[in-house]
């Protein structure tokens, strides 16, 4: 019995791969989606437009990653079986969820104060995870329809 007098429902595991598959799918998607955003800029503007949406995506794709690493690490801590009736969440992970976007402002901040690249085209080029996340949603969409 638990807390409330009722059953307990015994915790089932999930089978993760496609989870991971799409994840993986959208760190790709991001650098594409980025690098071809930045060869347009390049032809439509300047190099260091170009230059910009690159460094962006590139941002994106490793604020990303941080993201990912910081999750599972707080995954494992909350579902691993521990001793203590509450395991404490490693504060490495803590400091992965809030860090990552002070990393994302001061590298913006150094890369336009060092060398003059446009803000706005960095933000264009960060852009490249949220569409990137678009496009493996609707990829998973349209393969659920087989």
């Amino acid at each position: 019995m638990s807390c409330g007098g009722s059953r307990g429902v015994a915790m089932e595991t999930v089978d993760v791969a496609p989870y991971a598959r799409t994840e993986r799918r959208i760190a790709r998607l991001t650098i594409l989606l980025g690098a071809i955003a930045s060869v347009g800029a390049c032809l439509l503007f300047s190099i260091r437009v170009g230059a910009g949406v690159l460094i962006g995506a590139v941002l994106a794709w490793i604020h990303f990653r941080w993201l990912k690493s910081a999750l599972d690490a707080v995954t494992r801590a909350v579902t691993a079986p521990a001793v203590p009736p509450h395991a404490p969440v490693p504060l490495r992970s803590v400091f992965g969820l809030m860090g990552r976007y002070l990393l994302l402002a001061v590298s913006v901040y150094v890369i336009f104060i060092s060398f003059g690249i446009p803000i706005l085209s960095m933000l264009v080029g960060l852009c490249a995870l949220g569409a990137a996340t678009i496009g493996a949603s609707l990829y998973e969409v349209f393969q659920s329809w087989d």
